[in-house]
């Protein structure tokens, strides 16, 4: 069935183009929220949301773009939504503008595959893995990120490169387990 066809069923509330519709894309859209979660239950509980979001909102998309694109753009909104919400993360996305410094752009060329990059990604803390993820993945600009997070945008800025610098020491050592921090602490 084409997309437009698709579409416009799932907005008449067939259960069949709403299944068609959440099959295509629920795979990919797994992916888009176990960047932004610790395990594939959160990232399983973010999906099942999202898509609540998706066909609660199906009549807001003007079909302008592409459908994929603004399902993972709520799959996104759900996954920060799903961080602030929930006490395992909330206290880990708490931003304490004290402990800020400069950081290095440091850019070494690295190589290695995708899953690997992923498992070390989430290694991160989760403010550091939601804002690396934000702008480095989906191409988010910091501003969007500041107004997402609803965080200063220098703490958003400070922030990436953090993360960044971390990515780049864990894959330099090529070590497992934590990430440490500039001073050495975990």
């Amino acid at each position: 069935m084409e997309t437009t066809q698709l579409l416009t069923d799932c907005l008449k509330g067939k259960k069949e183009a709403q299944r068609q519709l959440y099959q295509q894309y629920a795979a990919v859209m797994l992916g888009v929220c176990y960047r932004y979660t610790k395990s594939i239950e959160d990232a399983e509980d973010v999906l099942q949301e999202g898509f609540i979001k998706v066909f609660t909102h199906l009549h807001q998309f003007k079909r302008e773009g592409d459908i994929g694109a603004w399902i993972r753009r709520i799959m996104v909104n759900t996954a920060i939504t799903y961080l602030n919400k929930h006490k395992r993360y909330k206290k880990e996305m708490g931003l304490d503008e004290i402990q800020l410094h400069p950081i290095s752009d440091e850019n070494p060329e690295i190589k290695m595959g995708a899953k690997e990059l992923a498992d070390t990604i989430r290694q991160l803390p989760a403010v550091y893995q939601a804002i690396f993820n934000l702008i480095a993945v989906e191409g988010f600009e910091h501003k969007e990120v500041s107004q997402l997070l609803n965080i200063n945008i220098n703490t958003v800025r400070s922030q990436y490169s953090r993360a960044r610098a971390m990515l780049v020491a864990k894959l330099k050592n090529n070590q497992t387990g934590e990430i440490r921090n500039y001073a050495g602490e975990i």
